[in-house]
């Protein structure tokens, strides 16, 4: 016994290649925190993160989540996502600490102003992910581990930025009351611009903290003010480049799942209807010496088995397992490398397409995702076989006519060939024969007719009887079968019966209940099964107006299984709104401040056209999956700036200086927690499953976190109709 293919393995390797890109995204995100927050501060971050990942596997296993590529890739795009919590407190706590605060103050300061803010921003991103674990489909059972892994986590590192980061910072941050004071160039320097300190606040005329009056913050200042000020202006130009993302969103190519990276091809062999397993082993062994053959040449196949009657067990969760069938073959080809196994699928539709006239095959890939089996697919139903045959004829040479599709075939296509045996009721009963005797007879000379039955322990052998081979394969001898009556006389059949040819269907597949014919293709080239299922929709034009009464003509393959996949997802939208409104509202405790909010969660969109396209990336089913969550994150952002600037009014801040001030101290967690969940997102691009995923989180995050800090104050002060003063003038 040879091993053909070992899923331990594969599952081992697969997993170490996630457990690689977890320890990468660990590495960028502690990277991020050390840079981006100083020393201190960052190890206070980087502490929370093992502490969160091992109360995250703690709850993973409790809860019996198992580690696979799903959970996995959903802990590596959780680790930029549970950051940003810690990276909101450490540095509100920093920030306060270099005003003068004590350690005690600022920790409390921290918990105090952030924990229910953040806690709103952490549900309303885990309620992104929301209408994944309520998709009732075998997509979402599929992908349902993403929405559990995201919101242990986040909801731990809620817990985490609350409790333990003001914790650690009471005891590491530095005390910046003991720094050494600046030197006297700095202070004449100070002084010159108008910069004075006074009870660890220093003022400038328009009472901005020394810890936001660098030159970065005085031009960021600026140009927040611009946009506050100029806000139609703002308004206008981000809504031109959302709908030119939504006409750019066209250009996206669109998919379901990607196609695995594993080395298996499986082949499949179908003959027609009635054909032997003599006949189908004759035809798996011509293709088994081809395949030697390449092997010798190409060096490229590890090993190949062969079943006959039926196709493979269930050795891999999304494989398409094929019925029992006498005319049925399946192979399954281990290939050495990727190379060699694209080579070898190219090789094998170029052969089936100009030999092996007497079946039809497929080639395919192992697919990601439930199991779609031919990815372009058309199917035409109708009560009238001969009508629907001649309509997927037509398709089937449109199909064959786009340089994209390969291996063209029906699901069902040409009659089987029968022999009638009619009898002649009456000369029978005067023989005393019955239509079971001749059953009988048929079936022990042209098949085999059971007997009896042979026990051996808890083996149970059926005993049958036949007639010798040479008899059974000539129906010629048909006619001369001999009957016996009860008298013990032996009559031909063809004198009590009327033996005629046919052709009648071999097999009717329905679906729901009417006859229906699958018009099936493989892809060739780069582009996407609903790129081309589009080509060949619009070619269908003609065909579609001209369908006959009671015919129908709809799209399956990659198209119709996204869509039940969307729409599986879509039946949990409403949960989602209603779960998103009643945190905001808890939060905000105004409609006008939720509607602000929740205008923001589209513009990501922008973002994700652009770095989809600019990098060819599909809209893949997992990516839509992604882009849902995305609009959790860009809320989540909107929720904080928003807390703030209403916090900032509360304490007596003109309106339009709260928009201001409040985004500029905003400004520095906001990006920075942006950066940790984009960068950690850089591992999970090499991954063919979560790779288009993770590009359109990172261009919609990156592109709508600029929108959070200069979209959103211009929206805030159009919304509530702010006047911005002359600036040229001191404040009153």
């Amino acid at each position: 016994l040879d091993t053909v293919t070992s899923q331990p393995k594969i599952v081992a390797d697969s997993v170490n290649d996630f457990v690689r890109s977890l320890v990468e995204a660990l590495v960028i995100v502690l990277g991020v925190s050390l840079i981006s927050l100083g020393l201190r501060s960052g190890v206070v971050v980087a502490i929370t993160i093992p502490v969160v990942l091992a109360s995250t596997f703690l709850m993973m296993h409790l809860l019996d989540i198992g580690l696979h590529k799903i959970s996995l890739g959903a802990l590596i795009l959780a680790l930029g996502l549970l950051v940003d919590d810690a990276i909101i407190a450490v540095e509100m706590m920093a920030s306060k600490m270099e005003q003068g605060w004590d350690r005690l103050k600022a920790a409390s300061f921290a918990y105090t102003s952030t924990a229910k803010p953040m806690l709103t921003g952490t549900l309303v991103t885990v309620a992104g992910f929301l209408p994944i674990a309520t998709a009732a489909s075998s997509t979402g059972e599929y992908t349902r581990s993403i929405f559990q892994v995201s919101a242990i986590a986040l909801v731990i590192s809620w817990f985490a930025a609350v409790i333990f980061v003001p914790y650690l910072g009471y005891y590491l941050l530095p005390d910046y009351a003991h720094v050494p004071q600046p030197s006297k160039l700095k202070q004449w320097l100070k002084a010159k611009l108008g910069v004075t300190k006074q009870d660890g606040v220093v003022s400038n005329g328009n009472h901005h903290h020394d810890i936001y009056n660098t030159r970065f913050y005085q031009g960021f200042r600026t140009l927040v003010t611009n946009c506050v000020r100029y806000r139609k202006t703002v308004i206008v130009i981000t809504l031109a480049l959302f709908v030119l993302s939504i006409a750019g969103f066209s250009k996206v190519q669109q998919q379901f799942f990607p196609d695995s990276t594993r080395l298996e091809l499986v082949v499949d062999l179908r003959l027609t209807e009635g054909a032997s397993y003599a006949a189908t082993d004759a035809q798996v062994k011509k293709l088994e010496l081809w395949l030697h053959n390449w092997n010798v040449k190409n060096k490229g196949i590890e090993n190949s088995v062969a079943y006959i009657g039926n196709g493979a067990p269930r050795y891999y969760l999304p494989l398409d397992v094929q019925m029992p069938h006498r005319g049925f073959g399946q192979f399954v080809i281990l290939s050495k490398n990727l190379a060699a196994r694209e080579a070898l699928r190219k090789d094998l539709l170029t052969l089936f397409e100009n030999d092996f006239p007497e079946l039809r095959a497929s080639v395919l890939r192992l697919e990601n995702g439930p199991p779609v089996g031919f990815p372009v697919q058309f199917r035409v139903s109708g009560t009238n076989i001969p009508q629907i045959r001649d309509i997927s004829h037509q398709i089937a040479d449109i199909m064959r006519a786009n340089h994209n599709l390969v291996n063209v075939q029906l699901g069902w296509e040409e009659p089987s060939k029968v022999m009638h045996v009619n009898v002649d009721q009456a000369k029978a009963r005067l023989l005393g024969i019955s239509s079971v005797d001749i059953a009988n007879v048929l079936n022990g000379a042209m098949q085999e007719l059971y007997i009896s039955e042979f026990r051996e322990g808890n083996e149970r052998i059926d005993l049958v009887a036949r007639a010798p081979a040479f008899e059974r394969t000539k129906l010629s001898h048909l006619p001369d079968l001999m009957i016996n009556t009860p008298a013990g006389v032996g009559v031909p059949l063809s004198q009590i019966a009327t033996i005629t040819s046919d052709f009648e269907e071999g097999v009717i597949w329905r679906r729901n209940r009417e006859p229906s014919i699958t018009v099936r293709a493989n892809l060739q080239g780069n582009l996407q099964a609903p790129v081309v299922s589009q080509q060949i929709e619009d070619k269908l034009t003609e065909i579609k107006a001209n369908l006959p009464l009671g015919v129908s003509l709809e799209t399956g393959g990659a198209v119709e299984a996204s869509a039940k996949g969307a729409t599986s997802v879509a039946a949990g939208f409403p949960l989602f709104l209603i779960v998103v409104l009643t945190i905001l509202m808890t939060q905000l405790q105004s409609f006008s401040r939720v509607f602000l909010v929740i205008l923001t969660a589209p513009l990501g969109l922008i973002g994700v056209t652009l770095a989809l396209l600019v990098f060819d990336k599909p809209f893949g089913f997992v990516a839509m999956l992604g882009t849902i969550a995305l609009s959790g994150m860009i809320m989540r952002n909107s929720v904080i700036l928003v807390d703030q600037i209403d916090q900032d009014k509360a304490s007596g801040f003109p309106e339009w200086q709260a928009i201001v001030e409040s985004t500029i101290r905003r400004f520095r967690p906001i990006v920075l927690t942006a950066a940790a969940a984009i960068l950690a997102m850089i591992p999970l691009t090499r991954s063919v499953f979560f790779g288009p995923m993770a590009v359109a989180i990172m261009g919609g995050l990156a592109v709508a976190t600029l929108l959070t800090v200069l979209f959103l104050p211009a929206l805030y002060a159009a919304w509530f109709k702010v006047k911005v003063p002359n600036l040229t003038k001191e404040p009153s």
